[in-house]
């Protein structure tokens, strides 16, 4: 038993002293540093969100930019507005799974842009269309033809996945599966027979350069979310505290006339 330990169980409080088990203490040392990491970590991810969401502001009503040669950062242009004209190639485009606009699912249609005058390519998220009843059999995609003028909002899809997706498919374009679960940018790359810049475009809501659905979620949408949880942590680990001392607090056994009674 250590000092501190030892000191409580001398410690009476309204006829009840402190005596605790050694079970319930390792439990709730163990408890109770978990659910605050937990909470933490919920209010930490609720912080990038608003940092996040800052960031989306600032560049909202920014005047659309022309993307440069070669993009070594980027980080530095995510949420931008950028202009590019193009085609687009159909023919390895992406249909984004399980995606729900209003309770309805559907895909995003993602596009590859060839940039005028060059051979390099940039994706186009061009928006959200509604899946078949018959979710084995994927939606017409219409796609303009000739040069288009793109404007839309930088965006970096997540590394961070958990996929069984199939193996990349062969760069001829032969045996192109359109159904991506997840917007791999690395395994895209490797898909494709041409240069991908390392980001997408959302579609501007207003452009006509064959959008479909286009309502995007803000960073900040889900803050609430996360709050919610980290106050659902913080409160296991004090109610883990509060049951931990109500159980290690016993009454005290007296003795009256001869005979040990609990005290009142």
């Amino acid at each position: 038993m250590s000092y501190l330990q030892f000191r409580l169980a001398k410690l009476n409080i309204f006829g009840y002293r402190f005596q605790p088990s050694w079970l319930g203490t390792l439990i709730t040392l163990c408890c109770i540093p978990l659910f605050i990491k937990l909470g933490l970590w919920q209010y930490h991810k609720a912080e990038q969100k608003q940092a996040l969401q800052n960031m989306y502001d600032a560049y909202a009503h920014a005047a659309p930019e022309a993307l440069p040669t070669v993009i070594a950062q980027p980080e530095a242009w995510r949420y931008r507005q950028i202009r590019v004209i193009g085609e687009y190639e159909p023919r390895y485009q992406i249909l984004l799974d399980n995606q729900v606009e209003k309770e309805v699912a559907g895909y995003h249609v993602i596009t590859p842009l060839k940039i005028q005058d060059t051979q390099r390519f940039i994706l186009v998220d061009r928006g959200w269309v509604a899946a078949k009843d018959n979710h084995s059999e994927l939606p017409k995609i219409d796609t303009p033809s000739g040069t288009q003028e793109v404007i839309g909002q930088g965006w970096l899809p997540s590394a961070n996945f958990y996929t069984l997706q199939a193996p990349a498919p062969q760069k001829n374009g032969a045996d192109w599966q359109p159904l991506w679960q997840n917007m791999d940018m690395s395994l895209y790359t490797k898909s494709v027979p041409f240069q991908v810049l390392p980001l997408v475009i959302r579609l501007d809501p207003a452009s006509k350069a064959g959008g479909f659905v286009r309502d995007w979620q803000r960073p900040a949408e889900r803050i609430t979310t996360n709050i919610g949880y980290a106050y659902q942590w913080f409160g296991f680990a004090v109610t883990a505290l509060a049951i931990y001392l109500c159980l290690s607090f016993k009454k005290v056994a007296v003795k009256t006339e001869g005979k040990t009674t609990s005290a009142k």
